[in-house]
């Protein structure tokens, strides 16, 4: 297998919608509670990102192995077209989410049960995504369920594994995290929504009743459009009350780029050209939020 055909199985490109909350919960709680452990940061962020192409496997996988249309799997699906092996794709998603659970096992024996539970959610949320008689992927509540197990439960689990020995399970830091995560959780609802948009056709025909097929595609573009707004407001709302610093201010860098991605997008729908709209907004809001924590960061050194 040729590394762009294993980047296409994975949908490497679309990594951003679990990096970037990963960033957004380790800045967090370096910011607001003042902790960094870098070594289980960086043995979460592994077990994450594995995980993660665990679940985009298996659901090219169940979308071909479910599939009633023949056309559909050899010339759309990237098994069907490029010939993938099935036993390939099952020893691949064995040998992907075995390190990603014990590496999981590790952490929970190192920072508590907690993690246990947070990684069990995840973990059923995976795998119902795309798997079953009624994967969640194929139900109008794909798009929540993916966003809030990525934009809002790996910011959690970020924020728990950097700061466990003083985190405290209470209201007000947990809506702490909750703001800092939820303009994450409408740009990666996006990047669903956009791909059932350029799927509508398609999710018909192989008996996937999405969202799009119930409130259709002008008033799915209208929630697209409405998402963005939301999480760009949520970003100035969270600096307003002190859980973002004021140097996310860098979230003006991305407003053109996030205007300019959406009109494209508006235009046409089609998966193979305009989908990436949609992970370019994830990465354009996203990456302007690091560069005000880095930004912030950098400011904090040369002040003391």
């Amino acid at each position: 297998m040729s590394l762009s055909t294993f980047a296409e199985l994975v949908e490497l490109r679309a990594k951003a919608a679990s990096v970037f909350p990963f960033f957004t919960g380790l800045f967090f709680s370096w910011y607001l509670l003042g902790s960094v452990n870098g070594l289980y940061a960086v043995l979460f962020f592994i077990a994450m990102i594995l995980f993660n192409m665990t679940v985009d496997t298996l659901d090219n996988y169940n979308d071909y192995m479910h599939s009633s249309e023949d056309k559909w799997k050899s010339d759309t699906n990237i098994i069907g077209r490029k010939h993938i092996s099935l036993n390939l794709i099952r020893t691949m998603i064995v040998g992907m989410i075995v390190p990603s659970a014990l590496i999981g096992l590790y952490l929970v024996f190192e920072v508590g049960l907690p993690l246990l539970w947070m990684g069990l959610i995840c973990f059923a949320i995976g795998i119902m995504y795309s798997s079953g008689p009624h994967p969640i992927s194929s139900t109008p509540y794909g798009e929540v369920a993916s966003a809030f197990a990525m934009g809002i439960m790996i910011t959690l689990i970020s924020v728990y594994v950097n700061s466990y020995q003083m985190f405290v399970w209470k209201a007000s830091l947990l809506g702490q995290i909750l703001l800092a995560s939820a303009p994450l959780f409408f740009w990666i609802a996006n990047i669903m929504l956009a791909n059932n948009i350029c799927d509508a056709h398609e999710d018909k025909v192989n008996h996937r009743w999405t969202i799009v097929h119930y409130i259709g595609v002008k008033n799915a573009l209208m929630m697209f459009n409405s998402a963005n707004v939301i999480a760009i407001l949520l970003v100035f709302y969270a600096m307003y009350i002190g859980v973002f610093p004021l140097a996310l201010f860098s979230i003006l860098l991305a407003i053109p780029l996030i205007i300019k991605q959406s009109l494209i997008f508006n235009h046409e729908q089609i998966k193979t050209k305009t989908f990436v709209c949609a992970v370019q907004i994830m990465i354009f809001g996203s990456l302007s939020m690091c560069i005000g924590f880095l930004g912030y960061w950098i400011y904090t050194l040369f002040a003391n």
